[in-house]
């Protein structure tokens, strides 16, 4: 029965994204390193042009041509083929900068993350926009829901105006522990280098194009209604960016994720909650999925146990782990879920996890 209950748990929690708490202090690292695809460049070789008259020959000699093709990111094949495990910022590194914000996706590439990982959902104006709830006061302090508002409403709202180090989730501490509110508004001033758009609630196409050279881990939120309407989108961007195969799609929702398989069949995804209960429970196939997302535990039951890493070595698939609390957030935990063999991490602090990888050898 405790087995399986257990194997329960890890179908129930197949999703790319975990719970919050409160948080420490943030965390940096002095010599980051990214794997990103450097630009491309061509250089054609001479060209010779010969003119011959009835008297004389004229031979001319072009310089050589050269073309410098822009940045990618490499593919969720070439990340998988690197063989060692991967640095996933979770929504920018909520613990140790604000959710989902461009200034979080910014200091998570400064660290030098592999991926990055954010929630998408669609506004009323049928743009998707990086955002996890889906109502907009537990970033913004704001009132209202997403799909029932414009870009240009959610973008005037302060995207870092609950976000504290010092207690991630806490509503009711003093305003000088929120250091980014009012730096949307203009009502402080933002960090070097930033600007209070950095703290607004962003588009995911603006997001992956300020990171031409990151593979994305996006996790669809809308079901139901919306859910045609955010597939849509986020093919429609993909699409516009040349983008399919530079990343991984994610749903807690199979019929989500079927739907998106349907629309974009080339594009790599993560099985949702009923896929993963008929694989477990089910002795059902795995769908065509590189990699599967799970927490390590939930209500005290550990979730990485023997049997599911069988089924994964049967299955031939890849693990990414996301921390469902503030306490696993931190270099001592990651360090043992590397040492359990995970492919992947989707952490709250990315800038620990680069330095944990460091110092285990497992990145330059």
């Amino acid at each position: 029965m405790q087995m399986l209950r257990s194997l329960l748990v890890v179908a129930l929690l197949a999703s790319a994204c975990g719970g919050g708490g409160d948080t420490g202090t943030p965390t940096t690292t002095d010599a980051p390193t990214t794997t990103t695809l450097s630009p491309t460049t061509t250089t054609l070789p001479p060209t010779t042009t010969t003119t011959t008259t009835t008297t004389t020959t004229t031979t001319t000699t072009l310089p050589p041509t050269t073309t410098t093709l822009p940045p990618r990111p490499p593919t969720i094949d070439e990340l998988l083929a690197l063989d060692r495990p991967l640095n996933l910022a979770h929504a920018g590194g909520d613990q140790d900068h604000p959710h989902s914000t461009m200034y979080a996706f910014r200091r998570a590439a400064e660290a030098g993350v592999d991926l990055l990982e954010m929630d998408v959902r669609i506004t009323t104006d049928g743009v998707l926009v990086v955002h996890h709830d889906a109502d907009v006061f537990g970033t913004t302090g704001g009132e209202g829901v997403v799909s029932e508002m414009t870009v240009a409403e959610l973008q005037e709202l302060d995207n870092a105006w609950w976000w504290s180090s010092t207690c991630w989730p806490c509503r009711d501490l003093a305003d000088d522990d929120y250091p980014f509110r009012g730096v949307r508004t203009g009502d402080a001033e933002p960090p070097e280098g930033f600007t209070a758009d950095d703290f607004r609630i962003e588009t995911f196409r603006s997001v992956a194009e300020a990171f031409p050279t990151l593979a994305l881990d996006v996790e669809i939120k809308n079901r139901g209604d919306h859910a045609e309407a955010a597939i849509a989108a986020l093919v429609a961007d993909l699409d516009a960016l040349d983008r399919r195969d530079s990343v991984v799609v994610v749903s807690f929702s199979s019929d989500v994720v079927a739907a998106f398989n349907e629309a974009a069949p080339d594009v790599a995804t993560s099985p949702g909650t009923d896929e993963m209960i008929a694989w477990i429970l089910g002795g059902e196939t795995l769908g065509d999925h590189p990699v599967v997302q799970v927490p390590p535990r939930y209500d005290g039951v550990e979730v990485l146990i023997e049997a599911f890493f069988s089924a994964v070595a049967e299955a031939g698939v890849e693990v990414w782990v996301w921390p469902d609390s503030t306490e696993q957030e931190a270099g001592g935990f990651y360090a043992e879920l590397l040492d359990l063999g995970i492919d992947g991490i989707i952490a709250g602090r990315p800038a620990v996890l680069e330095q944990v990888l460091q110092d285990g050898g497992y990145v330059d």
